[in-house]
């Protein structure tokens, strides 16, 4: 008689990134009219249904594409530092930061090479808040190329492809470095100075976390321009279950499960502060929407609809614009 297996719950890399942002039009031009993203889902911040939260990612949303925002209108600026995601990276093909580079010129933006990282060739591009985004050459230009969609000017050979990775800043890095590694079940596959890179097991996209030890640096503030946490994905309900109960097991204050629509959530704090969140990866975006219709229309949970009135009369106004259909500077 054969014996279940247990299975052992993973993390298969990073599900999203979310960040804070100021004004919400400047943000829907950085993301969608300059980077090329598509807009999969307009809706507002459960926790406070007057903010707009948007979600960017490649035509569908999938896991491991996906950047969001919480606009706040006004908000001041953060400081980055430690305790923070200091860095979100993406991957683009090879031989594509010039593109990028000359696209960052017509656009208005700074463009600036950084050090070969593990080999590979990095741009960083801050977003009209000053959130470090980096593009990171590592990916063919076929396994690139994308549908149309709202990054229509943007040719398939330079499109950016999926989030390649994401850097953590800390003071220190053995407790941060254990929960990654003996817990999270990361491995470690490199060091460059101040550097360490973690992967997944299994590997491929999205599946990369880079530690900066920077001790003596000032501790980041929230605000514009800064991350507000990071999550990381796991296939279903069961394995976030298990991820909970194994956590708090090991002493970490996490969450009840969260249900966010188009994902469920469980949150805790690493010991450098970073708010960390493991997220399923269903149900997904096309819950709600068809693909084609993805963030056309600002979408609210059950129990906002009531409010629905309420909440478009204090959202501000936005336009939803295309890839490239202006060139001039902010």
């Amino acid at each position: 008689m054969s014996q279940e297996t247990a299975v052992v719950p993973r993390i298969d890399g990073i599900h999203h990134v979310t960040a804070i942002a100021s004004d919400p039009q400047q943000n829907l031009d950085f993301y969608v009219r300059f980077l090329g993203m598509r807009l999969v889902k307009r809706t507002v911040n459960f926790d406070d249904p007057g903010t707009y939260h948007f979600y960017y990612g490649d035509e569908t949303g999938k896991p491991g594409t996906i950047l969001t925002f919480f606009p706040w209108p006004g908000a001041r600026r953060g400081r980055h530092g430690n305790g923070q995601v200091t860095a979100t990276a993406f991957a683009v093909p090879y031989d594509s930061l010039p593109f990028w580079t000359e696209r960052a010129q017509r656009f208005g933006f700074t463009a600036s090479p950084q050090p070969d990282r593990f080999g590979e060739k990095v741009l960083r591009i801050d977003d009209t808040d000053g959130l470090a985004i980096e593009l990171i050459e590592s990916v063919t230009a076929a396994d690139s190329v994308q549908d149309e969609g709202d990054g229509a000017d943007i040719p398939g050979e330079y499109r950016v492809h999926c989030i390649h990775s994401a850097t953590l800043s800390e003071q220190t890095e053995q407790k941060t470095l254990d929960l990654l590694t003996n817990m999270m079940g990361f491995r470690e596959s490199g060091r460059e100075g101040d550097r360490i890179r973690l992967q997944t097991q299994k590997g491929g996209p999205s599946a990369t976390i880079d530690l900066l030890i920077t001790p003596g640096a000032p501790r980041g503030l929230g605000g514009a321009g800064t991350v507000h946490h990071i999550a990381y994905r796991t296939p279903d309900d069961t394995q976030q279950l298990d991820w909970q109960q194994k956590l708090m097991s090991a002493g970490y204050q996490v969450s009840p499960v969260m249900d966010r629509n188009y994902f469920h959530s469980i949150y805790y704090r690493e010991a450098g502060g970073i708010l960390f969140e493991i997220a399923t990866d269903p149900p997904g975006f096309l819950v709600d929407e068809s693909a084609d219709t993805l963030g056309s229309a600002l979408r609210l949970p059950a129990e906002y609809e009531s409010m629905r009135e309420r909440i478009e009369a204090v959202l501000p106004a936005i336009t939803v614009p295309t890839a490239g259909t202006l060139t001039e500077s902010y």
